[in-house]
């Protein structure tokens, strides 16, 4: 249940994404007129790797925008996870081809789609699905070429005299790996509300014991968005309606 007391300057937002990551989804708050303050603090580093690139290949699989950033751009078909990493792979020159957000949907683009020769999934080190090994099982001449680490990082001082404080905070978590980490961290004094890009986001996310969970219909960060604009515009509401009684 939220706190009446709630305000826009009161109730921050706890970005824990990497930190460019971080950076590009506070503009996209802004943009949509959300005035919580925002507190970077990633929990998880990117590191590009030393990696060989193949000689021959027919098409790419990217399942992050990591993936796409560690390497060369192509003039090659590139099966991409979602609409913001196929916005960074057609920057590069990739022809893109977009699913809906998550891997069983890229999985099942990439099936019907049915391309023929060798397809290379450039990827992070830390995957829950293999892609590459399941394209395999059906057939398809798929390998994997590891791009990009994940480190994971500490929350901040800031973070955790946020965290540590008893006032709500926004925690949006986009990945489980990261909700993980900062479920490691916890459990912490703040009211949490969290808005989860999934339901395995949410899942990792449970130790953490929020007042609210909000988990987004489709694994899509315009959708994160959205619901934390509802979120604020709730928050508004009831300090408003407080202030009349």
């Amino acid at each position: 249940m939220l706190a009446v007391s709630m305000t826009e300057a009161q109730t921050p937002i706890l970005l824990t994404r990497p930190t460019e990551a971080s950076k590009r989804f506070e503009a996209r708050l802004r943009a949509e007129g959300i005035a919580l303050p925002v507190v970077i603090s990633p929990v998880l580093r990117i590191e590009h790797c030393e990696a060989r690139m193949p000689e021959t290949m027919a098409g790419a699989i990217f399942t992050s925008m990591n993936g796409v950033a560690a390497v060369e751009g192509r003039d090659l078909p590139a099966w991409c996870v979602g609409w913001a990493t196929a916005e960074a792979a057609q920057a590069k020159g990739w022809q893109t081809k977009t699913a809906e957000g998550e891997a069983e949907s890229l999985l099942r683009r990439i099936l019907a789609d049915a391309p023929k020769g060798p397809l290379v999934h450039f990827r992070g080190e830390h995957a829950r699905v293999n892609v590459a090994a399941r394209l395999r099982e059906h057939g398809f001449d798929a390998s994997e070429v590891v791009v990009y680490r994940q480190e994971a990082e500490p929350l901040s001082e800031q973070a955790k005299a946020l965290l540590g404080r008893e006032k709500h905070v926004v925690l949006p978590l986009f990945s489980p790996r990261s909700a993980a980490q900062v479920a490691m961290a916890g459990p912490f004094i703040a009211p949490l509300t969290i808005v989860a890009i999934s339901e395995a986001v949410a899942h990792e996310a449970k130790p953490l014991n929020p007042v609210r969970m909000i988990v987004t219909d489709a694994p899509d960060s315009e959708l994160m968005v959205e619901a934390i604009k509802q979120f604020a515009g709730a928050a508004c509401r009831i300090e408003t309606d407080g202030d009349s009684a």
